[in-house]
């Protein structure tokens, strides 16, 4: 498993990899965001309310999915700092 974590303004951003998929997780002041990608592979981009919640919507670009989870957190895409390991995500 590979963990990798990221902080700027106030959010934190965690990347995780498990035996099935590829889990970017956000929090700020107690909003959550995941965006997860099955490890099989490229595939579509699942954003999540939190990283084991029901699927909100699929992405293949990762800056889409970056832009929801930003929404589901209040602030813009631009400031979501994202993780070394988690760069890649995405087609």
């Amino acid at each position: 498993m590979t963990d990798d974590v990221a902080e700027a303004d106030g959010i934190t951003a965690r990347y995780r990899e498990t035996d099935t998929e590829r889990v970017l997780e956000y929090d700020r002041d107690g909003r959550t965001a995941a965006i997860a990608q099955n490890t099989d592979g490229y595939a579509m981009l699942k954003v999540r309310p939190t990283a084991d919640g029901d699927e909100l919507e699929r992405y293949y670009g990762f800056d889409m999915a970056l832009d929801h989870a930003a929404e589901l957190l209040g602030v813009g895409p631009h400031d979501l700092p994202v993780p070394d390991a988690a760069a890649d995500m995405g087609m």
